[in-house]
């Protein structure tokens, strides 16, 4: 069953994606490249999941990959535009739970069809 969460939070992704890869073109730091590059990066991989579903384990480890790079790209922009923080080790953080997200989508893989939900 598809997950219109997760469809949804693609569509997020590749908006700001291609909105920071704009204001990157026109004069942005690297920083809003990088941002952009990530969200462009992760929008395909989040709408594959949520189309396809599969069980409920790939499904939070989108959900965990999502909040990564939001916290990881607006950390970045944040940086850049305000010249402060979204928070104290904002970026790390974020740059953490794509890593276990990813592992995740992994380890999802060998888990049964319809895991919970």
């Amino acid at each position: 069953m598809p997950s219109r969460l997760l469809i949804f939070a693609s569509g997020i992704c590749g908006a700001a994606g291609v909105g920071l890869a704009a204001l990157a073109a026109h004069g942005g730091s690297p920083n809003i490249s990088v941002a952009a590059t990530f969200l462009l990066a992760h929008a395909p991989a989040l709408l594959a999941i949520g189309l396809m579903g599969f069980n409920a384990a790939l499904r939070w480890a989108a959900a965990v990959l999502f909040i990564g790079v939001v916290l990881f790209s607006c950390d970045l922009v944040v940086s850049d535009l305000a010249d402060d923080r979204l928070f104290p080790m904002a970026a790390p953080a974020g740059g953490f739970m794509m890593i276990v997200g990813w592992l995740g989508i992994a380890v999802a893989a060998f888990l049964p069809r319809r895991l919970i939900g």
